[in-house]
């Protein structure tokens, strides 16, 4: 692991860092924010997944979640969203290939050989933090923004008891029946639309659920609402009787305005379920 960058921030430390990752084949890059009482010991740790086009860069700058985790003494680790580099597969669509890993394995060509996002998320990367920074591996939670959401919520039900809480900021809810999903998962996945269902939170949640407290933002005026499909995860948590809120916050988008607006309210969610 190489530094990039270290900056002082709200008492902490904004570090920016890569490694050679063996899941997706490439050097990858990962933002890490320690707040100052990592000094003292272990701190919990909360996850930012981020949407299309990103990098680790966006909401590490963006979503101002430095103050607030400073605050409640929380590190937060901001993942790249895909593999990147020479000889890394791409296309000209900004929904797929660098900045649109989707949080999936590809089993496809040409991305089954650096797509591999979902072990990055869930084991690589995790182990690498764990090894090498003061960060509490019983206390976990995760949230994201639009693609990042659906990582965020996908990875959360799939792994019961590993996040104590999880967040989503205007998620890709349906995406095995949403543009932004279908043609991916076909790129990623193949046509075999039962692989599919594993990567949809929708299907999850109908099906399994979130074992802790959920806590979902949408804005009304997001110019992307048809692709999110909201409505159908609202109905499956009602459905599943998950525990949770989802809230739809009238006039705001789908920008890092509507992110760092309510960014507050989540840390404080995560806080409270990590004292708990």
């Amino acid at each position: 692991m190489k530094t990039v960058s270290e900056n002082r921030a709200f008492g902490g430390v904004q570090g920016v860092y890569t490694h050679a990752s063996i899941a997706c084949a490439c050097d990858m890059t990962f933002g890490l924010f320690l707040p100052a009482q990592a000094e003292d010991g272990p701190v919990p740790l909360l996850w930012f997944l981020s949407g299309l086009t990103c990098t680790h860069e966006n909401a590490m700058v963006k979503a101002g979640a430095q103050r607030w985790a400073a605050e409640a003494g929380i590190a937060l680790v901001f993942p790249d969203t895909s593999p990147r580099g020479e000889g890394v597969a791409n296309d000209p669509d900004f929904a797929l290939g660098q900045g649109a890993g989707f949080y999936v394995n590809a089993t496809r060509k040409p991305w089954a050989p650096h797509f591999r996002m979902w072990d990055y998320v869930t084991d690589e990367l995790p182990r690498l933090l764990f090894n090498a920074f003061p960060l509490a591996e019983e206390v976990q939670g995760i949230t994201g923004h639009s693609m990042g959401g659906h990582g965020a919520l996908t990875i959360a039900m799939s792994f019961p008891g590993r996040f104590r809480s999880a967040s989503a900021f205007a998620p890709i809810c349906h995406p095995t029946s949403s543009d932004w999903g279908r043609p991916q998962f076909s790129a990623y996945l193949g046509t075999d639309e039962s692989s599919w269902a594993a990567h949809d939170a929708t299907l999850l949640m109908r099906r399994r659920g979130f074992d802790g407290p959920l806590l979902v933002d949408q804005g009304t005026s997001d110019q992307f609402l048809d692709k999110l499909r909201p409505e159908a995860l609202a109905e499956a948590m009602a459905s599943a009787r998950q525990g949770g809120t989802f809230r739809m916050q009238k006039g705001y988008d789908h920008s890092y305005f509507f992110v760092s607006t309510f960014m507050e309210d989540h840390v404080s969610f995560h806080a409270q379920a990590f004292l708990g």
